[in-house]
């Protein structure tokens, strides 16, 4: 009893502190997701400026690798807004269409729904956004300053990230030297190096999933014949960075698009698409791309995403993996044995790891 109650008022200090914490980050949400947009842009981008900086000086690597960047994100954008523009006329005479075939589908076995239930529906819904208008203009209004919000926050998260890629590593050196006893800034920086390996590590192998998930969608919506492939694609490659929940949701999405401008059977396929991705996904890709990062068990993986999805919401189940993935590299790093300062180095040493003494007898 003396022990669980010296175990339990520690568990509670430590759950106050971490209490405490949160409400700072939850005061701080823009400049915390500024700092971690610009991780995972950095983690992105580290790899072709450590090539580029053997032949050219650092500075010059990280303007280059960052201009080819941002040259490659705005020719994406750019990609979705012309092939946008050139099905839009289509896509409203194939939405049209579409619904008119939902609502004969509906009618016929084994639904046998009211002739003109889509049509009441339609009308319903105009009827509630023009009673609710205010509103609709009210929460319009909000969207914009959260836009106005994002786009401060991007700019900050690339302007930390040019700092982060060119001399991150001397920043955390110089923090953990100058502002931390010795002892403590070995453990440290130890401690930082082994998490910079797994979240740099489970970042990359993220974007790989998400861009062979991406590309796979893309080319079956293409196939199937469903408007809007290219843009579906990219909604795919951004719901797939939130693990387990994000590709079911944007599969959902382009279902309803087949849904409406296709056949329903056209729609089915793409259910069956959700299935298939989401097995390839969670039994093959991540088993294989992430499992030389951190290895975590998709149960842990789903309990992080529901945490940060209550905590949170869309941000908190974002960086909920990644988090749970840094906080458990860290400590298999330190709680390995045979270290006296958690370095793997005894006193005096200068940081060397010297082989375990001989016991005489």
């Amino acid at each position: 009893m003396d022990r669980l109650a010296g175990r339990a008022w520690r568990v509670l200090v430590v759950a106050v502190a971490g209490y405490a914490g949160y409400l700072v980050v939850s005061r701080l949400i823009l400049p915390v997701v500024a700092v971690f947009v610009a991780l995972v842009i950095t983690a992105v981008l580290r790899p072709p400026v450590d090539r580029l900086a053997r032949r050219l000086p650092r500075a010059l690597a990280v303007l280059l690798t960052v201009l080819g960047a941002l040259a490659l994100l705005a020719g994406a954008v750019l990609l979705v807004t012309v092939v946008v523009r050139a099905q839009a006329g289509q896509l409203g005479d194939q939405v049209r269409g579409g619904t008119d075939r939902l609502e004969q589908w509906l009618e016929g076995p084994p639904f046998h729904a009211r002739a003109g239930t889509l049509t009441d529906f339609r009308h319903r819904l105009a009827g509630l956004i023009g009673a609710h208008r205010q509103a609709v203009l009210s929460t319009a209004v909000t969207g914009a300053g959260w836009l106005v919000e994002a786009l401060a926050g991007a700019a900050l998260a690339v302007f930390c990230a040019v700092f982060f890629t060119h001399s991150g590593e001397r920043m955390w050196n110089w923090a953990t030297t100058s502002l931390l006893p010795a002892r403590t800034g070995r453990v440290w920086r130890r401690a930082g190096h082994a998490a910079w390996r797994a979240f740099a590590g489970y970042t990359r192998g993220l974007f790989l999933v998400a861009g062979t998930n991406a590309l796979l969608v893309g080319v079956v919506l293409a196939v199937l014949g469903v408007p809007l492939a290219v843009p579906l694609a990219g909604l795919e490659f951004l719901a797939a960075l939130v693990p387990l929940v994000g590709s079911p949701i944007a599969l959902a999405v382009a279902s309803l698009v087949a849904l409406a401008t296709r056949e329903p059977v056209t729609a089915l396929l793409v259910l069956g698409l959700i299935v298939l991705i989401g097995q390839l996904e969670g039994h093959v890709l991540h088993p294989l791309v992430m499992g030389w990062a951190v290895r975590l068990h998709p149960v842990a993986v789903a309990l992080a995403v529901a945490v940060g999805g209550t905590l949170g919401g869309v941000i908190g189940a974002a960086v909920a993996v990644p988090v749970l993935s840094v906080g458990w590299a860290v400590h298999q790093e330190l709680a390995r044995p045979g270290t006296r300062d958690g370095t793997g180095a005894r006193e005096g040493t200068g940081g060397r790891a010297l082989p375990p003494r001989r016991r005489r007898t």
